[in-house]
């Protein structure tokens, strides 16, 4: 595998900034890809005190500058400026979604307004598909039942069963949050609202069993699962991934993950993670910004109207995500040129010379951006989990491969 780090320590601002737009972005007039993900931050504060949460407990502490809680004329300036950005770029469809901190600590009164907000500004030529990300522990039905009546799709974050959730996830006091995210669940995949039930989202322990993990996921039937990498960097590794390169322990934990899904009889739920990868190494395009290199089209607001990068970034240095801009002064559009936005966007050009060379970069895309900081160097290097990602992706590219070839010789 390749040394730590692409470039040779620079004097200057970390890459991506202090470099002109046009020799960043490789063209005379930038205009980048429209925003189609607006992430809201409607509550900064978490009744969780998740063990890997980036906003908390990793290099940001920005969360204590920001209000608790979203005001309504901030939802309404959010709106118009959204309702803008989709206009001016004909844009079919905009995502908005709800998160934190915890957005069901916001109260079901602001969540509900802010749903009418938006599909009240934004114009019927453009779908406002509402989405929140929760930790369950507050989803009662009446929250639920105003999810359904304004078609708020809910995801939920849970990292296995009992044991594995509570290990990662409790509440400030220590105790364990699994039961009240239990009965959350319970209520959310019961008949009247499993239509709005989005999905799972976990984040990748390596003290669990992956298989274990999977199938108590697996018991909600839930429609996709999200396996998401813990945060981290080469200045702050994440938990296990140690600097000798021949050892892999994410990619072994999803490798055994995915044998259990792929193997199975039959489709029992979509793994994002695993179906992209699949996707890419067929020749196609990733509907995510964690692998492959399709234009990132995410843009976050915070509780106080601050336009910031994605949230991720929080995990690099404080101040990474920031960009300058506020919902009271700027259009969204004045964010595209944002160095941060725009090497999000130019794909392989972003890449340091070793990802370039690699065999794999189309599909791998370098790793999550967030992941790929070095100080010095910024974020032109490849992710902390090169050597994971590396061998996770060969893993599922010769499961693909033998079954395409056995699929060729049974039909002749």
């Amino acid at each position: 595998m390749h040394e730590i780090s692409e470039l040779a320590l620079t004097t200057g601002p970390e890459w991506p900034y202090g470099i002109r737009l046009a020799d960043l972005s490789g063209h005379s007039a930038w205009r980048g890809e429209p925003f189609r993900q607006f992430v809201l931050k409607v509550h900064s504060r978490c009744n969780l005190a998740c063990s890997y949460c980036y906003v908390y407990h990793q290099a940001d502490q920005g969360w204590r500058e920001q209000p608790v809680m979203m005001s309504r004329r901030t939802i309404d300036v959010t709106a118009a400026r959204v309702a803008r950005h989709a206009r001016e770029h004909e844009l079919s469809a905009v995502q908005v979604i709800l998160h934190g901190g915890e957005p069901l600590l916001a109260g079901a009164d602001l969540l509900g307004y802010l749903a009418t907000a938006f599909r009240a500004a934004v114009s019927p030529e453009t779908e406002v598909v509402l989405g929140m990300q929760t930790n369950a522990v507050l989803l009662d039905d009446a929250m639920l039942e105003l999810c359904l009546s304004h078609g708020v799709q809910v995801g939920v974050s849970v990292d296995g069963g009992a044991a594995a959730h509570d290990r990662q996830r409790p509440y400030r006091n220590g105790r364990g949050s699994f039961e009240a995210v239990h009965a959350g669940l319970s209520r959310l995949t019961a008949d009247r609202f499993r239509d709005v039930f989005a999905g799972l989202l976990c984040v990748v322990d390596l003290e669990a069993d992956p298989v274990e993990v999977y199938e108590s996921l697996l018991a909600w039937r839930p429609p996709a699962v999200d396996f998401l990498l813990p945060h981290g960097n080469w200045l702050s590794r994440p938990p296990g991934r140690v600097a000798d390169e021949q050892r892999t322990p994410y990619a072994d934990w999803l490798i055994t993950a995915f044998e259990r899904w792929y193997s199975a009889p039959e489709h029992e739920t979509e793994i994002r993670l695993f179906a992209e990868i699949i996707v890419l190494l067929l020749g196609g395009h990733s509907q995510v910004e964690s692998i492959g290199l399709t234009p990132a089209a995410v843009i976050v607001v915070e509780t106080d109207g601050a336009i910031e990068q994605v949230d991720a970034l929080k995990s690099a240095y404080h101040g990474a995500a920031r960009t300058g801009l506020h919902v009271d002064r700027d259009d969204f559009d004045a964010a595209l040129p944002h160095p941060g936005i725009v090497a999000r966007q130019i794909g392989v050009a972003a890449l340091g010379a070793r990802c370039a060379d690699c065999s794999l970069h189309r599909i791998c895309g370098g790793g999550y951006y967030p992941h790929r900081y070095q100080p010095g160097s910024g974020f032109r290097n490849r992710s902390v989990y090169c050597p994971d990602l590396f061998a996770l992706i060969t893993h599922i590219g010769r499961r693909i491969r033998a079954d395409l070839d056995d699929t060729r010789r049974r039909t002749g």
